[in-house]
């Protein structure tokens, strides 16, 4: 459950139960899918509860709202401030925070000039849970970067995620790994894919993916563990002799991964360096592992 009567939300500007919040039928989310929006985690430390590099994410939600045309009055110390006090008041540490930007009403297909915002949270556990994941490559390809802003989180992409998803779910997979135009890996359905072969990291380059935050902290990671990581171009087939694989995400966190369309990788889980940078990660958000980063 996403909230009960006692959840508060905050709403342009107001702070209301979840269960009176109210929007539009009219505006280009529901009807077009256009919003932009961030998952963000807040972790319980010994410093209390942190926002994990809550100046990236909502940077990023501004960079977002900029592709799309979509106003943000808000600035990015306005929405930490904001999003800490939504959790004290919804008494939240470990938590999932959704900031949603949304037009108001408009039915043409030309950019507005109003918006709405949104700050909701709940406690969540990791998105694709803790078992080994069984992938499968999907029938659906990621967009075509002439075709939208792939690198902008919006929510009409997700329509994408949801079919790949579905699909591999109904053809008895845990989740899908979809391909770019040509044929080669791009991402998950929510998540970012790296895989490992001889000690190195592999994971596609940016331009057909969303450049996760969760992404960019696991190189962070592994240049100060020592391990190589190259981004580039590889086929399913790269992947199917790997040593191992994971995901990466706000939701999913680190994800291991078993196989590919039935190819069991070559290393048990915890041999792997997905599985150490995992571990890492896990005490960089948990723990007083913030030194080297940002936190607000």
């Amino acid at each position: 459950m996403y909230y009960t009567e006692n959840t508060i939300l905050y709403l342009d500007g107001k702070w209301v139960k979840a269960k009176d919040a109210s929007l539009t039928l009219y505006n280009q989310s529901l009807h077009y899918g256009n919003a932009v929006f961030e998952g963000i985690r807040s972790y319980s430390t010994e410093d209390g509860t942190l926002i994990f590099k809550a100046k990236a994410h909502f940077d990023r939600l501004h960079y977002s709202a900029q592709k799309m045309q979509i106003p943000l009055s808000w600035s990015t110390e306005e929405l930490i401030r904001i999003s800490y006090e939504l959790l004290e008041r919804n008494n939240l540490s470990d938590a999932y925070l959704r900031p949603l930007v949304y037009p108001g009403e408009n039915m043409s297909l030309v950019a507005g000039e109003e918006s709405h915002l949104l700050l909701c949270a709940w406690e969540w556990g990791r998105y694709l849970g803790d078992s080994l994941l069984r992938l499968m490559t999907s029938s659906f390809q990621r967009p075509n970067p002439k075709a939208c802003f792939v690198e902008a989180k919006v929510t009409g992409h997700y329509t994408n995620s949801i079919l790949a998803t579905t699909e591999a779910k109904q053809k008895g997979y845990d989740e899908a790994l979809l391909l770019d135009m040509y044929g080669n890996v791009a991402e998950g359905p929510g998540a970012n894919f790296f895989y490992e072969k001889n000690e190195v990291l592999y994971t596609a380059p940016l331009g057909n993916i969303l450049s996760g935050i969760t992404r960019q902290t696991i190189f962070e990671l592994a240049e100060e563990m020592g391990f190589e990581v190259r981004e580039q171009l590889f086929s399913p087939r790269d992947v199917y002799d790997a040593d191992g694989a994971f995901f990466t995400g706000t939701a999913a966190e680190v994800a291991g991964i078993q196989s590919l369309d039935g190819n069991k990788f070559n290393l048990p889980w915890e041999d792997t360096l997905g599985f150490e940078l995992s571990r890492a990660y896990n005490n960089r958000v948990q723990k007083k592992e913030y030194k080297n980063f940002e936190l607000v």
